[in-house]
């Protein structure tokens, strides 16, 4: 508890409401040099040059090859799926999997044109029989131990295996889609690098700075533009037994900094605790924030499920939140470390501004 709190209160210093953008934005730019005088260095244009093959990049602690631009891609999980469509990849794309829920519905057309190969995880056999020359994922759970394989079981057959970012940078090894500790607070930066790794994977750098730039802007846009300052949140992903909550410093610590609210767990780094209801309720947070899950494989995936248990259980009832109906229904995906984050920024403080919780 003493590491989680130091590391909360770092956190704290470096993402306040009113700094966050700059640091974001700051964090994504690289000194070019700087001269005898001081001067003030300009940073570097965006890559948007031809992909040079063979392709090497570092990624999740391993070197990844890539001989040539992906014709037969296949991505296990939904974040993955909807950063490739998003840069127009859909007809170099021959399988996605694992689900949570419906496609963002601007890629619905794309995403029409590829085949699912399971609504959860595929068997390994699944996808080879698709003939990959290349596979992505979101979790270490999905790509790695206990998954669909190890990322050197798709590699032995020629398959290079890309792991995002989101789900390593910033954790240890034994946190790997373990939903344990963070060491640094996940930044939308990460998102912006897997994007990015991805447009030159697949030759396509120009789109992939059009996609960031588009992010950038819709975070900018929403991002501090609410302050809801002594509004607190709990996050609920799945599990009525033994609820699932975000920690600090997942993607939902970006959506709780953005809008300059707290999170009633804020004082753990785990990022899906499983916690007790009378926690909750000795925290009594001003507002739920609920994920809406298509997928049905933990008890509590759906909304209605989630309302139907918190009015009617003799603790939840006593949450101030429920007498309110405080609820702000998110996706799933916007909960998970994706280019739905920023859906999840929008979703919340468009909540925030109804009931005037915004000042």
């Amino acid at each position: 508890m003493d590491m989680n709190n130091s590391i909360f209160t770092a956190r704290t210093r470096r993402y306040s409401v009113v700094r966050v953008g700059v640091a974001l934005m700051a964090a994504a730019l690289t000194v070019s040099g700087c001269s005898s005088n001081d001067e003030q260095s300009t940073p570097p244009e965006p890559d948007t040059a031809a992909t040079a093959y063979p392709l090497t990049i570092e990624n999740c602690g391993r070197t990844l090859t890539v001989d040539a631009p992906p014709q037969r891609a296949v991505s296990l999980n939904q974040g993955s799926t909807e950063i490739l469509l998003s840069l127009g990849l859909a007809d170099r794309m021959v399988g996605t999997a694992t689900w949570t829920d419906p496609v963002r519905e601007n890629l619905a057309d794309e995403n029409a044109k590829v085949p699912r190969l399971a609504d959860n995880k595929p068997s390994f056999e699944v996808v080879l029989d698709t003939e990959p020359d290349f596979v992505s994922a979101s979790f270490g759970g999905t790509l790695g131990a206990g998954g669909v394989a190890e990322p050197s079981q798709f590699e032995q057959l020629g398959v290079p295996a890309y792991l995002s970012p989101t789900d390593c940078d910033g954790k240890d090894d034994n946190s790997v889609n373990a939903d344990g500790n963070r060491t640094e607070p996940l930044t939308m930066g990460a998102v912006y690098k897997e994007i990015r790794d991805l447009a030159a994977i697949f030759d396509v750098r120009e789109r992939g700075e059009e996609f960031v730039a588009e992010l950038e802007q819709r975070y900018e846009n929403v991002s501090g533009q609410v302050n809801a300052a002594g509004v607190s949140l709990a996050y609920w992903f799945a599990d009525i037994e033994t609820p699932y909550v975000a920690g600090c410093c997942g993607s939902s610590g970006i959506i709780t900094d953005s809008v300059g609210a707290k999170n009633v767990f804020d004082d753990t780094t785990n990022e899906w605790p499983q916690v007790s209801w009378e926690s909750i309720l000795d925290r009594n947070p001003t507002a739920l924030v609920l994920a809406d899950l298509s997928r049905r494989s933990v008890t509590g995936d759906a909304l209605d499920s989630k309302i139907e248990f918190l009015e009617s259980n003799p603790v939840t009832q006593r949450l101030s939140a429920v007498q309110n109906r405080r609820y702000i229904v998110v996706n799933g995906a916007d909960l998970n470390p994706s280019i739905r984050t920023v859906d999840g920024i929008e979703k919340v403080a468009d909540a925030l501004r109804e009931w005037n919780l915004d000042s």
